[in-house]
Order: C-alpha cells, then structure tokens, then sequence
C-alpha cells in the first residue's frame, strides 16, 4: 500500500535569490534520506513559495524495506582452532552481533575465508520513521546567511511559524523548538482568513490554491510571464524577458497579477539602459519596447495578491519609480555639464588596487599595451587606441555610475558621443568590459577589441606578478572570466597574436610597482592560465581530450594556431595516413625518449637504409616547415606519414642500441629528430589509439 506525504515549512518571508538552491537541496537531500530508509516512492518534488518550502512525496509505501546486514568478522583461523572449535574471538564476535554460533556464515574474501554474521532487520512502519527523517530533513538545509529567533538555538533563513506533515491522512507529529507539526497550514498573508486544516495530503494543493497561494514554483513563473505578456500586448508593445528578473518575482509572490503603470514620457532622454537598470535593480519592474526595439514609458510590475484595487497599487508603484527616474535625470543632466576629458583627470585620485596603483596608472597601462598589440598585429589605427585608452574609464568618476555600478562602460559611451568624440572611440569605451559574463557579445570594433584585450592581458599580468591567483572557488577579480574573454575574442577574431611578446609587454608596464613575480614565472603562469580556459572551450568544440591535451603539450603563444592545429589533427584520425603517422612517431619515440641530442654525424652512418631515412627526413623536414608556416598542418602530416616504408626498412636493418656509441648516437640522432619533427604539431605520445 501506498500514501502521498506532504511535508510543509512555513516560514517568514525567504529572500528571493535563496530559494533555488533551497528547492534542489530540499529534493536532493529528501531523496537520499528516503532512500537510506530504504522507503520506495513514486516521484519526488520540492515546491515553494516566500513563506513556504513544500515537499511532495508521491506514492510512498507504508513500510520499509526489510534490509538484510552483512557484518565480517575474524578470519576462519582465527575464529576455529585446530578441533574445529570456536575460539574467544568468534564467540566475541558473535555477542557482538546478537547472534549464535552456530549462525555463523564462513566465506572467501580476496581467497581469504572469513567468518560473517547476516541479519534480516524488519522494515518499520514509515509514519515511525518519518518524525526523525522530517526533523533531519529541515535541519539539513543551508543558507548563505542564517538566523536565531527568540530565545531559540536553531537556525534557519528566516524564523520558522508552522510545519504540516500529512501522510495520507495521518498526521506525522515531531517537535522544532516551540513548534509541534500539524495537519493546519496558512494561505496568502492578507487574502487568507487565517489557520487552515488539511485533512489529508491529497487536499493540500486545493487548500492552497482556494486561499491565493501557487505552491509550484514553474507554474506560477509560467503563469506570471503569461501575465505580463497580455499586460504588455495590450499596451501596444512588447516585455523585456529577463530571466533573473522572473525568476526573483516569481519568488516575491505568492498568488501573482500583473499590472500596467507609467511615467512621463520625459524621462525618454536618459539613456534606456539607465531606466532599464532603475526599473529592474530597483523596482523589479519589467520595461516594455515598441515594435521598433524603443523604451516605452510604461513597466509592468506583478501585485503579490488579486486584482482588487489595482489602481492604488499602480499609483503606489508609479509615485515610487517616479522619484527614481528624477534621481537619475538629475544624474545625467549634472554629468553632461563635463566632458570626459575633465572625468578623466580625477582617476589618479581612484585607488585601482593597493599593489596595482590608482585607476589612472592602469589606464597608462593598458595605452601602451593597447599601442602594441594594435601596432604588431595592425588592429585599428594608433590614435584611436589611445584616445579610447585614456577615456575607457572615465565614466568611473560619473554621478550614474556611482549610482548604478553595472552601467560603467556603457554610460562612458553614451558621454563620448554627446560630446562629439568618435563613434568607434565611443563604442570602445563600452567594448573595452566585453564580454562580462558567459555567453555575452564580444567587441565588434577594432579598437574595442584591441582595448578589451588589452584590459584583461593588464589584469592577468598585474594580479599574477603580485602573486593574486584564484584560489579553488575564490576569484574575487574575476581573473578566470577575462581569461575566457581574452581565449574568445583572439578565436572569434582570428587574431594570430603571440602572446609570449604581449605578456612580456604587460609585465614591462608592471614592473614600476615591484612585482613579487619574475618575468618569466609570471609569464608561463598566465599563459597557462589562459591554456587552461582554452582546454575547456576545444572539449566544448567536441575535440577529445588525448588530442588537446597532445596539442597543448606542444607550447605556443597563438591561439589561433593551437585550435587549428586541433581541429585538423582531430580531422585527421579519420585518415588513411593516421596509421602510418603513429607508427612513424611511436616507433622513433620509443627507443629515443630518453636519448636528448638529434644530432647526426652522418660521417658514421653505414646501412644504406639510415643513410636513406636520414636523407628523406632532412627533405620531409623542408616540407613539413614550409607547410607549418602556411598553417597547412594536414599536409605536414602527410608528408611525416610518408616516412613510415623508410622508417620500417631502418628498424628491420640495424640494431640502434650497438656497442659503437658514435654509431648508435648518430642513430637515436636520426630518431630523436623525426620525434622532434612531429613534436613540431603534437606530442602524438598523449594520443590514445
């Protein structure tokens, strides 16, 4: 037989952005107690709202699991002398497991006779394990802040008002501090006349549902952006979708109605992304465009309850943006009095890091790494660079992005072109911070590109030389972040940029600030840095490990270079020729790997077959350069594929390993350099065959 439970936690209002991994831990951790309890269910579901975690337990059967115990014991000869009787040892053990004697089970572990005492436990009634595995379950819960209320010592998110625990009919009653569970649950706060019995599990959704709460969280999300759809449909525009910000309504509610306001088409000159951010951070608000992609001057905000007097609400809600959007005009009014030339002056007096200096010497910074790379590799034009450079982080110094720190970069943009600066310079300012998280839009112009690379080069190398690295989970400069950004950008682009002669050049602009780090550590440490986000990105690009890891093996500063040489060695295992290609390496490999020198005096050489490898390899070797040099790596492979009949012909000719050492030197010479040819691609040793 079976029964649903439903197991309910009434608290006060949970912040928003806790509920989540409240729900999935909830679930995660009822599943592995029910499990442990060997209790068998149907399905499993957690379920929430601000002031109630809920956990459904479909079609739990009424009775555990009988559970059969295997406990070892002695060995066999220490349990039995040499008659066969049992010794102090076995009678012990056996004691021990409340057990006879003559119970005892003898089998062979790892060909070693044991002796083993097996039990059958009977499985309990579930409404007698539920009290504890309940009680558990609340206490297992985690919360990045938790709280004490009253004179209590448990700790939870917010204080805890009411548990109900049903199963089936049956009321399954423990106690929480001053709290003893019921089958009496509450509905909305204000809509709700107060405690309300649940008779059973099967009646508690309509309980709910009849006193204005949505106990599923995916339904009232669907639900809501159905709502602010219409809502929107009927204003003659569309919603922003915003899925951060659904999701934190979603749980600010419990019974949701979308409502329409709106302010004064005035406020249309601050920048959209100014009034986007104030509705959304301030207001959780969602903002509305016409069908040309134009802010409108209305928002959509959800009610926590019915439709009854909407109108004081909007009215409520349109008084309180209102006197937000004001902030923000004054704002923006106030910072187009300067130019960002006179922003940019003040940086010097904005402390970027204590080790790192003032903002203002990162800026110098990132000028001349900026110059180099835009110089080297001919991306954009000099000027450019370097008045984006000076003015990509002017905007810091500005009343909005002092009010709205998310805006930076964007608003720099937006004062650049009101005063008359270049639009790629302008669009620079903006693309300098892209991309800012995963999945964002790189930089679109050549010099954003330049001074977004710039940037996050300067960043690296900066922290690095300090000794700063991310720690396990601890990033707090978001280092591993611009790393990805530099290893998308520089795929994304093409750019074949070496980034030895970059992070040389970074480490050059740091060296005023005393590094703790040498040039050279701090170099290799960075680049292997980035290596690393780029070995994440080619297994994304379904490359299998042993091929990136035989690429990366193989130290390059280009990008570019590496994920070409991946693809078509990837591409390549496919090939006819990749037999030949392998055994080529692996037999030159093997008997050469500890052999360091590829020197050859040819001079001693006296098989006609290593005089014939040698020759082909030194033509093979021309090739296979000039082919690498056009980034032509297929055709390098092929042409080292080519050597397979000549290598064969050697090995089935001579012994390598000769007393002669001049002879067998000169022989793992000729080896050595066709492993040292290969290696020019790959170290094909990491290839899995």
């Amino acid at each position: 037989m079976v029964r649903d439970l439903i197991f309910e936690i009434g608290v006060e209002e949970i912040p928003a952005a806790y509920m989540p991994k409240a729900l999935e831990d909830f679930k995660n951790n009822a599943l592995e107690s029910l499990n442990k309890a060997r209790l068998h269910y149907e399905e499993v579901k957690s379920l929430g709202t601000p002031r109630r975690l809920t956990l459904y337990v479909k079609g739990l059967r009424e009775r555990q699991e009988d559970a059969v115990i295997e406990s070892r014991g002695p060995k066999k000869a220490a349990a039995f002398d040499q008659e066969g009787r049992p010794t102090r040892a076995l009678e012990g053990f056996a004691r021990s497991q409340n057990i006879n004697v003559e119970d005892i089970e003898v089998r062979e572990v790892n060909g070693v006779e044991y002796v083993f005492a097996v039990k059958t436990e009977k499985g309990r009634e579930t409404s007698e394990v539920l009290p504890s595995l309940l009680y558990e379950l609340v206490k297992a819960f985690s919360f990045p802040k938790s709280m004490r209320w009253g004179g209590y010592s448990f700790r939870f998110a917010r204080p805890i008002r009411w548990l109900l625990a049903l199963y089936g009919e049956e009321k399954i009653v423990f106690n929480l501090e001053n709290i003893t569970s019921s089958n009496y649950t509450y509905g909305h706060r204000f809509l709700s006349p107060g405690r309300l019995e649940v008779k059973n599990a099967g009646d508690y959704f309509k309980v709910l549902e009849n006193n204005y709460v949505i106990i599923d969280q995916e339904r009232r999300k669907e639900l809501i952006w159905q709502q602010i759809e219409k809502v929107a449909s009927e204003l003659g525009g569309r919603p922003l979708k915003d899925e951060d910000l659904l999701d934190e309504i979603n749980y600010l509610v419990e019974y949701p109605t979308a409502f329409a306001g709106s302010f004064s088409s005035s406020y249309l000159e601050v920048p959209k992304e100014v009034l986007t951010t104030t509705m959304i951070e301030n207001q959780r608000y969602v903002p509305v465009f016409d069908r040309e992609g134009r802010l409108m001057p209305v928002f959509i905000g959800v009610r926590n309850g019915t439709g009854e007097f909407i109108d004081i609400v909007r009215a409520g809600n349109e008084r309180v943006l209102k006197a937000r959007l004001e902030d923000a005009l004054f704002f923006w009014k106030e910072d187009l009095k300067q130019p960002l030339d006179k922003m940019a002056e003040k940086l010097g007096h904005i402390l970027f890091h204590e080790r790192l200096g003032s903002v203002m010497d990162k800026v110098k910074r990132i000028t001349n790494i900026a110059l180099f790379i835009g110089e080297k590799y001919r991306l954009s034009h000099g000027e450019k660079i370097r008045r984006a450079a000076y003015l990509c982080k002017a905007d810091l110094v500005s009343n909005m992005v002092y009010e709205f720190p998310e805006l930076q970069g964007i608003m720099g943009r937006y004062y650049a072109l009101n005063h008359g600066e270049d639009e790629e310079v302008s669009q620079a300012i903006f693309e300098h911070y892209l991309p800012r998280f995963a999945g964002d839009e790189l930089p679109g112009t050549e010099t954003g590109t330049v001074l977004s690379l710039a940037e996050k080069i300067d960043n690296l190398t900066g922290f690095f030389a300090m000794g700063i690295k991310p720690s396990g989970s601890q990033d707090p400069y978001a280092l591993r972040r611009q790393a990805m950004g530099i290893v998308n950008i520089v795929l994304d682009k093409g750019i074949k940029m070496d980034l030895y002669a970059v992070l040389e050049k970074a480490y050059q602009e740091v060296l005023p600030f005393r590094p703790e780090r040498g040039k050279e550590e701090t170099r290799e440490e960075v680049l292997e840095f980035i290596l690393q986000r780029m070995r994440g990105i080619m297994l994304e690009e379904g490359i299998s490990y042993d091929v990136v890891d035989a690429v990366l093996a193989c130290p390059s500063g280009d990008l570019v270079d590496i994920m070409n040489r991946a693809q078509i060695l990837k591409d390549f295992r496919g090939d006819a020729l990749f037999t030949p290609l392998m055994t080529v390496f692996n037999r030159c490999y093997n008997l050469s790997k500890k052999w360091e020198s590829p020197e050859v005096d040819t001079d001693v050489l006296q098989d006609e077959t290593e005089k014939v490898l040698y020759l082909k390899y030194e033509e093979v070797k021309d090739e296979v350069e000039r082919a690498i040099d056009k980034g032509d790596y297929r055709m390098a492979l092929v042409r080292i594929a080519g050597l397979q009949s000549y290598v064969d012909d050697f090995f089935n000719a001579v012994m390598v390993m000769v007393e002669d050492e001049k002879l067998k030197a000169a022989r793992l010479g000729i080896l050595k350099s066709i492993v040292k040819l290969c290696n020019k691609i790959a170290d094909f040793s990491k290839i899995v065959e």
